[in-house]
């Protein structure tokens, strides 16, 4: 076995010049990144989780999903909290193991009779907690966190990654999301800073061709007068048609609020869909920046962004040569969804360096 744990080194310590990045010479207010980053990992530690490590969406009943048990991984190793890491890793994989595969079951609801009663997986989970493993492998040289990261990035890889007319698509779950006519996608599934360590983990030409494929996906998303891409999409036909699916309103909101924020983050963000972005977000058809806007007839929520939004906005703008970001305080974070876009706005804009000094 020597040479496996040789290899897991090797894979290990390659992992860790691409999923960790977080520089502590870069300075907000007079406090490092990693400084900052701890303290608003506290303060959402204190706000969304539990003492048995269940993250609570406050903003939603109080469920968990695989999502923020992964946020809440990526947080507490970001934040060097092995406790916390630990106690969430385990709640999730007690709670929202699948009985057939290395997914996650992706909603777990406490107030009901069977809290896990549809156990269908949500792909972007499943990759928030592999990115999660793979990153506290790397710090914490714990081999176990490698195996369970391989053993899901391998099902996301086999499961989840589908061809059709010669291009890679990614589900937003195992079931429910493909006939043999269309697919149904979520863009804000494409986390393109995560794909590097899932390639590592499962190594496959499918991953660099998903991640071309994701952005060509993406040049063509775009909806509506500022040319944004939905929060849900349907690909159809054998030209590859693509519209919002007509199942959710055909509204930029808040899943598809995340594509600037993996686009950002990967370094990889298209000069076209950075305008586009631009554009929308100083637009002075607007008295505030809307919570959505509606991709067909230009219709905008009558209530601005969340905090957690106005921070993409601050990353994506900054990026695109502004001035550093001015991040809204975790304690303007109006609920569990709120706080973690503003978490991984500081993770990236770290990872980035554009926070000034």
């Amino acid at each position: 076995m020597e040479h496996l744990e040789t290899g897991r080194r090797a894979i290990l310590a390659g992992l860790g010049a691409t999923i960790l990045g977080l520089p502590c010479a870069a300075r907000a207010n007079g406090a490092t990144a990693r400084e900052t980053i701890v303290t608003c990992w506290q303060d959402f530690k204190t706000r969304f989780v539990s003492s048995e490590g269940r993250v609570i969406d406050t903003g939603n009943g109080g469920i968990s999903h695989s999502e923020g048990q992964g946020w809440g991984m990526l947080f507490a190793e970001a934040a060097g909290d092995k406790e916390s890491f630990d106690q969430i890793y385990t709640w999730t994989s007690v709670h929202l193991a699948r009985p057939n595969d290395a997914l996650h079951i992706w909603k777990y609801n406490p107030n009901a009779a069977n809290p896990t009663a549809d156990i269908n997986n949500a792909t972007d989970g499943d990759i928030f907690i592999t990115w999660a493993l793979a990153r506290a492998a790397q710090r914490w040289g714990q081999s176990s966190f490698y195996s369970a990261a391989a053993a899901i990035s391998g099902d996301i890889l086999n499961k989840l990654c589908v061809i059709r007319n010669g291009q890679v698509f990614l589900l937003p779950g195992v079931s429910g999301f493909k006939t043999t006519k269309s697919l149904t996608l979520n863009p804000s599934y494409y986390i393109f800073p995560a794909f590097d360590a899932l390639a590592m983990l499962s190594p496959s030409v499918t991953w660099n061709q998903l991640r071309l494929d994701g952005l060509e996906l993406l040049r063509s998303a775009q909806f509506g007068r500022w040319g944004l891409p939905p929060d849900w999409l349907s690909v159809s036909g054998p030209g590859l048609w693509m519209e919002p699916a007509a199942a959710w309103p055909p509204r930029f909101s808040f899943n598809a609020i995340r594509v600037p924020l993996w686009l950002t983050w990967a370094g990889i963000m298209p000069k076209v869909i950075a305008r586009n972005f631009k554009t929308y977000w100083q637009s002075p058809v607007f008295p505030y920046h809307p919570a959505w806007v509606n991709l067909e007839n230009g219709s905008y929520a009558n209530f601005p962004a969340p905090s957690g939004m106005e921070a993409i906005a601050d990353l994506t703008l900054a990026s695109d040569g502004n001035a550093a970001p001015v991040f809204p305080a975790m304690s303007e974070a109006p609920d569990y969804y709120s706080a973690a876009l503003t978490l991984l706005s500081w993770m990236a804009a770290a990872h980035l360096d554009i926070l000034g000094s």
